[in-house]
């Protein structure tokens, strides 16, 4: 069995293949390791012939750190602290990393991009062996191909560590996940480990922005841009001038933001931010219906999307294309349309604003603006333009920037009711015999055996996936303002005709 001593070996001839560090800086690392560990003496080791994984090197070394007191209770959260702390010594400061993004930037922005990415990746901030967990598929829709998740890479807290939290003080510092402060902050029970996380300082609108991945990736190079600033997100003009100015910076990939009201906006509000990445969503690749004109922007195109939420896709130039995602903005925060339940506001709060996302296609910018509306009603309190209650059993949550663009990132939970429900088809059992956590499934799966004579063990999966797909579709058709009717067409061009009109 390898020693402690040829599992950091291991490490250590990890680090230099994936060039972490130079060679110079073997001795230096091994020590700042060694102090990491508590070890005094250092013996001689040659590494594997075949050095195994990162994860499995690391969870020896962190199974050593266990058994020798290093580790109180091996909760998962005590492993990631500790574990981040030891691959923190292998990568360079943050001011090297910025450094070197910006001499690859030289040679052109995915260059730049690529070096991030290795490092976050071979660095394990982003945990790659806990997104291979994910289950994903491919749907297809009248509105092309939809991508669907089910998010099994954040692991859930055990009782112990729970029970452990209780007895930790709650802190304000970092004020929230997104702040600039996380960057090499060692981590506690109630706060994640963030020791390997570098961000890369980016000017946007002439304001000081920060450029990060996402530890968890939904998607390739799903990253983030968050304000240096910790204040809570807010669309104006601005809005899309950052996000123009990002697309400038690195045009091979996309940026968009969250809504900025409850309901309709994204899971953190109270930090400015969006989210980027280098991946083509099936609301990119879903075509323009009618094209209109502004009298004062000939030249920029706005064309209403086919696709189950209500899009309006603008192209032109760099500064009219912020101009005219503007105007439609500002035209739709104050429209009303009560026979399509559109009201701007109840009293003084307000219900309307939107979900930009901004590409390069060619040479041409662009800006996809989803149009959205948070007003609830007795008969829908969780909001009207929302997953309505049919179905809560398989998305309950906001419908954010991932979800509009057309991926579902859908509960852990249901991977294991998923495989419930295909036993349940494949063996028909009595409602009454049903676990409770599958009757809210109850009759889903009844319209499924009207649909479907007898599934098979061959086709039963893919009939599920099919069906979730076709789920997620309504789920976006009710989130959208406007519904794929020949009322909710006529509704949108009333819109369109007072966007025409201004």
């Amino acid at each position: 069995m390898a020693t402690i001593y040829q599992e950091l070996e291991n490490l250590l001839e990890y680090g230099l293949k994936e060039k972490l560090f130079e060679k110079e800086d073997k001795v230096y690392v091994r020590n700042r390791i060694m102090a990491v560990l508590k070890l005094d003496e250092w013996e001689d080791s040659a590494p594997s012939v075949q050095i195994s994984s990162l994860s499995r090197t690391l969870n020896l070394i962190l199974d050593w750190a266990y058994k020798n007191g290093l580790i109180e209770t091996n909760t998962l959260t005590e492993r990631d602290i500790l574990e981040t702390e030891i691959m923190n010594c292998l990568i360079p400061r943050p001011s090297e990393v910025i450094r070197e993004f910006y001499n690859k930037y030289e040679q052109g922005s995915k260059e730049a991009t690529d070096y991030y990415y290795h490092l976050s990746t071979a660095s394990n901030y982003i945990r790659t062996d806990r997104i291979q967990k994910n289950k994903q598929w491919r749907a297809e829709t009248p509105y092309g191909e939809i991508d669907i998740s089910i998010n099994l890479s954040k692991p859930e807290k055990d009782p112990k560590e729970i029970a452990m939290i209780k007895n930790v003080p709650s802190s304000s510092y970092p004020a929230c996940l997104l702040c600039r402060e996380n960057e090499g902050y060692r981590g506690t029970l109630r706060h994640p480990a963030r020791g390997t996380h570098r961000i890369i300082p980016v000017k946007l609108n002439g304001e000081d922005w920060f450029f990060q991945y996402s530890p968890y990736v939904y998607y390739n190079e799903h990253s983030i841009v968050l304000r240096k600033e910790h204040v809570p997100m807010k669309m104006s003009e601005d809005t899309f001038r950052r996000l123009l100015d990002f697309i400038e910076a690195f045009p091979h990939y996309f940026i968009g933001s969250n809504a900025d009201l409850p309901i309709v906006g994204g899971s953190i509000l109270s930090h400015d931010h969006f989210q980027s990445g280098q991946y083509t969503f099936a609301l990119e690749r879903a075509e323009t219906a009618e094209i209109i004109r502004l009298r004062n922007f000939p030249s920029v195109t706005i064309g209403r999307v086919n696709w189950p939420m209500s899009v309006l896709r603008v192209q032109g130039s760099k500064e009219e294309v912020a101009e005219v995602s503007n105007i439609i903005f500002q035209t739709w925060q104050n429209y009303s349309d009560p026979p399509a339940e559109i009201h701007a506001h109840t009293g003084r709060t307000p219900h309307n604003t939107v979900t930009p996302i901004a590409r390069k296609r060619g040479k041409l910018f662009e800006m996809d603006v989803v149009l959205r509306n948070n007003r609830t009603s007795e008969e829908f309190p969780d909001g009207i333009f929302h997953p309505h209650q049919e179905l809560h059993h398989i998305k309950k949550e906001n419908i954010g920037l991932i979800e509009v663009m057309g991926l579902a990132v859908l509960p852990g939970r249901l991977s294991e009711e998923l495989n419930n429900l295909a036993k349940y088809l494949l063996n028909p059992i009595e409602k009454s015999t049903w676990g409770q956590d599958m009757l809210k499934h109850w009759e889903w799966y009844c319209n499924i055996r009207r649909k479907y004579s007898q599934p098979t063990e061959d086709n039963v999966m893919e009939i599920i996936k099919c069906e979730v797909g076709q789920k997620f579709q309504t789920v976006l058709e009710h989130a959208g303002v406007y519904k794929q009717t020949n009322e909710g067409l006529k509704a949108f061009k009333r819109f369109l005709d007072a966007l025409e009109n201004q």
